[in-house]
């Protein structure tokens, strides 16, 4: 795990995943706004108590509350955006580290989307279903990122493995390797919420989840 993540890495100098990096980096900083934005129209615009000292203190605390939910929906939200854009980077990695594979066709433009936006969806609802945990420090660090990082390992080990397999056997490799794939989830998720760190996190995961499945398969599949 820890050296797909390396190798992953040290392939940002290629000219290919560059590109790519580069244009995650201007849609995750448009992402955030627009989260931001959104976020801080819905509670600015919704009265959720009809106390009126009540609605005050909300509205007081718009701005932590607009941050908080932000930072929350970020990691799923940029990589479900992103990820219409991260077959390149797969394709780079297959080009410098596994050159005896074929070329594919890859996933279509619709298909993709439709596939992001079922992930944006799942990732919005699991993450505001996780707010309650904030009102227990100690707990709400498992959990949050517990939870995303079976998220993003599933959706990004999907991303990588579907273009070389069918369904039922890139479930086989990711039920044989889960607690490996977990870990890789739970560094993801920590990764896309850290400032800057995320801004490559979606490129720098994609490329290890290529690694990663293609030393599985190589060893023998989900057998």
């Amino acid at each position: 795990m820890f050296d797909a993540y390396l190798k992953s890495i040290g392939q940002l100098s290629d000219p290919a995943v560059r590109r790519v990096a580069w244009l995650s980096i201007g849609v995750a900083v448009a992402v955030f706004a627009a989260l931001w934005t959104a976020i801080g129209a819905v509670l600015a615009n919704t009265a959720f108590f009809e106390h009126v000292w009540l609605e005050w203190a909300v509205d007081a605390l718009g701005g932590v509350a607009t941050l908080v939910l932000t930072w929350l929906l970020f990691p799923g939200a940029i990589s479900a955006v992103v990820g219409v854009l991260l077959e390149r980077v797969a394709v780079a990695v297959e080009a410098r580290h596994y050159p005896h594979l074929t070329p594919v066709s890859g996933v279509s433009t619709l298909a993709g989307v439709v596939s992001a936006l079922r992930f944006l969806a799942v990732v919005v609802v699991v993450n505001l279903g996780l707010i309650v945990f904030l009102f227990l420090p100690p707990v709400f660090p498992f959990v949050f990122y517990g939870a995303n990082g079976y998220l993003l390992s599933r959706e990004y080990f999907e991303l990588v493995a579907l273009r070389r397999t069918d369904r039922d056997t890139a479930r086989s490799l990711r039920r044989a390797h889960r607690g490996t794939l977990f870990a890789t989830g739970v560094i993801a998720a920590f990764a896309l919420t850290v400032p800057v760190v995320n801004l490559l996190a979606p490129v720098v995961v994609t490329a290890a989840m290529v690694h990663l499945f293609e030393t599985w398969r190589a060893n023998g599949g989900g057998a």
